[in-house]
């Protein structure tokens, strides 16, 4: 009698990352690549997600289906019972990814794939703004959160290069390996990254990219180890988690006036230093629907690559004093009173 051999585990992979470093732009770029690959994508905040309306398939509130097979399910409250559902279903994934929110460590997401049989552990990804990394370390309230996911990290992605110069990008990249030491670093611009990525092994395709691109890729003293089967707990042993609620704050308004894309754009060079985050969708008199983002000290408006239910601006700060008390009067004078 011959015994039925168990099927493959689906390999994930965690993408992790600070506010505003990119991670959705590579989320989209995988997605729309993916070429016959089933790719399940668990996410916090449908909002952050745009998919371009010929890939749409149907869309409800918990998951959005797409052309190609892949899906996007929203994780809620609970990423167990998200990830389970995914796992049910009768046509298994090739390959599932779970986007950690901006400030979350991404290490503790990442074992769940060690607890259920039917996961392997493909790896931890984290992206990083190149243009702004250095100073959000520099920020005493900031510090924590963000070496914890660096440290965390399989891959490191140094995202929005084309915002830096080759110097900037040589000083950040040695930053990150005096920082977190010998972990692989593959810059790149908008997230556009190879889906290969998504492979059982990401040495090859760190390889090939390096063949192909020889001037972006950094992967000097690259011996980490990635044995996920073994103890690995990323410099998680001896610290406690940081208390995100007391370090961060958030405001969501729906404005329902039409801007002028000039005036817009000057408010949003002009954000306040406590704001790390600044997303969403108004209208406006040059685009109709736009897309509005802030991040790192970066501002776009840009038009809507499709037509939201409503106007949606999220906003994500420091809590502090000075937030505390500017911070109402900020969002009134920008967005209107809620």
């Amino acid at each position: 009698m011959h015994n039925t051999p168990p099927p493959p585990r689906i390999p994930l992979t965690v993408i992790g990352g600070f506010l505003g470093a990119g991670k959705t732009s590579l989320l989209v770029h995988w997605l729309k690549q993916a070429q016959g690959q089933r790719i399940a994508v668990l996410v916090n905040d449908f909002g952050a997600i745009n998919i371009d309306a010929e890939l749409l398939s149907e869309s409800n509130s918990d998951t959005i289906a797409l052309s190609n097979g892949c899906v996007c399910c929203q994780i809620g409250g609970d990423l167990s019972q998200a990830l389970l559902q995914v796992l049910d279903q009768p046509q298994p994934f090739d390959a599932i990814v779970i986007e950690a929110s901006g400030v979350s460590d991404p290490w503790p997401i990442a074992q769940i794939a060690l607890a259920d049989k039917r996961l392997s552990l493909h790896g931890v990804l984290v992206v990083v703004d190149a243009a702004a990394v250095r100073a959000h370390a520099a920020d005493p309230l900031l510090q924590d959160s963000l070496l914890r996911q660096l440290r965390a990290a399989d891959l490191l992605v140094l995202n929005k290069t084309d915002l830096c110069s080759a110097d900037e990008i040589r000083a950040c990249t040695t930053w990150l390996h005096e920082t977190v030491g010998p972990v692989p670093c593959l810059p790149c611009q908008h997230g556009q990254l190879p889906l290969a990525l998504l492979q059982t092994d990401w040495e090859p395709a760190l390889a090939a990219a390096s063949k192909a691109e020889p001037a972006h890729v950094c992967t000097d003293h690259c011996t980490h180890d990635h044995d996920h089967d073994h103890d690995h707990d990323h410099g998680h042993g001896h610290h406690h988690s940081a208390d995100h609620a007391s370090l961060f704050t958030s405001d969501s308004r729906s404005p329902d006036q039409v801007f002028h894309t000039a005036w817009l754009r000057e408010q949003l060079q002009q954000t306040p230093a406590w704001v790390m985050r600044l997303k969403g969708w108004v209208r406006t008199h040059e685009h109709g629907w736009s897309e509005i983002q802030f991040a790192g000290r970066h501002a776009s408006v840009q038009r809507a690559r499709h037509t939201p239910a409503q106007a949606r601006v999220l906003t994500i700060a420091l809590r502090t004093p000075q937030q505390t008390q500017a911070m109402p009067s900020w969002m009134d004078t920008v967005w209107g009173a809620t």
